[in-house]
């Protein structure tokens, strides 16, 4: 398997690759003995990995760290290394699951309000009919259950295992379960079952493309406001660092 060349990112290594690049990296892992790990960091889950060791640990653990916010692909420019374009994580899932689809692989769903996965499950079955959609778990479970969740994702005999928790704790559980999961690639995915339920409604084309899918969620999720003051920390840190790394 191909080395891929990648851009530190105040310490998170992300992959110079892009969605056309990933999907073909998805489908080598998918072929890789073992189970290996996808992440998909937006500038907030930098900030918290730079605050956070054993996450940072973790996204500098995975076999695919692709850019999911516009806001990493900019600091990737201030670095001077420029990442090719935004993959995000929907985008990206959303690929794996056409791809699989035409495979006949499996998968298997971890996360989400109770009812969610298995919503969205159904609308992913009818959507990508090859696909072979291998079971469900919703994400309110207890510390104890997950000896049962892990042994339930194993003998469903899935491949791909997508977690819908939230960061970080989505990377963590997967990082934590690492040694005991027998499936082939597992994601974290963040809301993305919401959206693929119906529950939940991605941002129009024009503000993906734009880069200001941050400021709609921001106008119809006024709720996240504290969150997107992850946004400007950012920013300093990576012009900060930038010009440490250029005294050097």
């Amino acid at each position: 398997m191909a080395a891929i060349e990648k851009v530190d990112i105040l310490g998170v290594p992300v992959d110079r690759i892009d969605m056309e690049g990933a999907l073909a990296r998805v489908k080598e892992l998918l072929d890789t003995e073992g189970l290996s790990a996808i992440y998909t960091p937006n500038s907030e889950m930098v900030v918290s990995a730079v605050k956070d060791k054993e996450f940072m640990d973790i996204l500098r653990s995975g076999d695919l760290v692709v850019p999911d916010g516009i806001g990493v692909v900019y600091a990737s420019r201030i670095y001077g290394h420029p990442l090719p374009e935004r993959v995000a994580g929907f985008d990206l899932m959303v690929g794996m699951l056409e791809m699989l689809g035409r495979e006949g692989r499996s998968i298997y769903l971890l996360g989400g309000k109770p009812g969610i996965a298995e919503k969205a499950a159904d609308n992913i079955s009818r959507r990508f009919p090859g696909l072979k959609v291998k079971g469900t778990w919703h994400g309110y479970f207890k510390e104890g259950e997950v000896p049962g969740i892990v042994e339930h994702i194993n003998s469903s005999g899935a491949e791909v295992l997508f977690v819908a928790l939230g960061s970080p704790k989505q990377e963590k559980w997967i990082h934590s379960n690492r040694d005991r999961l027998r499936v082939r690639i597992a994601m974290g995915v963040g809301g993305s079952f919401d959206v693929l339920a119906g529950e939940a409604v991605r941002a129009p084309a024009f503000f993906r493309k734009a880069g200001l899918e941050w400021f709609y969620r921001l106008v119809t999720q006024p709720w996240r406001a504290a969150r997107m003051l992850s946004l400007p920390v950012f920013v300093i840190k990576v012009l900060a660092d930038s010009r440490r790394r250029g005294k050097k």
